[in-house]
C-alpha cells in the first residue's frame, strides 16, 4: 500500500507543469546537476576544514571558533542551493529518487549531518566552546565527515539502484 501511494505521488509529481517543463527542456537537468555538484563541493570543503580543525589535523594556528565563523556561511549558502537544485531534479524524475533506497538513506543522513553541523556551529559561536568540549567535538567531527561523505556516496548510488 505504501509503495503504491508513493508511486502514485511520483506519477502526479512528474505530470505537474513544473515536472513536464523540466522533462521537456534538455538543459534543465544538466544545469541543476552542475549547480548541485558545485554547491556540494563548496559545502564539503567547508565541512572538511571545520572538521579537520576540530580533529587538530589542520589550521592549528587559528581557534576552532575562528575556523567555524570563516566557513559556516558557505555551508548555509550552499544548503539552499542544494535543496532547490535537488528538488528540481526530483520533480523531473520523482520515481528515480523518492522510491530509491539510496535516496532515502541520503535524506536520513542529511538530516543527521545538518543537526551535527548546527551543534558544531552552536559550540563554535561560543568563543571557547569548541576548545573546552574537545572530546565531544572530535566525535562530532568524525560523525560529520562520515555522514557528509556517506551523503555523497548515496547520491551517486541513486543512479545505480
Amino acid at each position: 500500500m505504501r509503495n503504491t501511494a508513493l508511486l502514485d505521488f511520483c506519477a502526479y509529481l512528474e505530470n505537474t507543469p513544473l515536472g513536464l517543463a523540466i522533462q521537456d527542456n534538455f538543459w534543465v537537468v544538466p544545469t541543476m546537476q552542475t549547480l548541485h555538484i558545485l554547491a556540494i563541493s563548496a559545502l564539503l570543503v567547508s565541512i572538511l576544514m571545520i572538521d579537520l580543525r576540530a580533529l587538530d589535523l589542520h589550521g592549528k594556528s587559528d581557534s576552532i571558533s575562528t575556523i567555524v565563523s570563516r566557513y559556516i556561511n558557505i555551508i548555509w549558502f550552499a544548503l539552499p542551493i542544494l535543496f532547490i537544485s535537488g528538488s528540481l531534479l526530483i520533480v523531473g524524475e520523482p520515481a528515480r529518487s523518492l522510491a530509491n533506497p539510496a535516496f532515502q538513506l541520503k535524506m536520513m543522513m542529511l538530516l543527521m549531518a545538518i543537526v551535527i553541523t548546527l551543534g558544531i556551529q552552536k559550540l563554535g559561536s561560543r568563543n571557547i566552546g569548541l576548545e573546552q568540549a574537545n572530546g565531544k567535538v572530535k566525535l562530532l567531527a568524525i560523525l560529520s565527515l562520515l555522514l557528509w561523505f556517506g551523503i555523497v556516496a548515496s547520491g551517486r548510488w541513486i543512479a545505480y539502484t
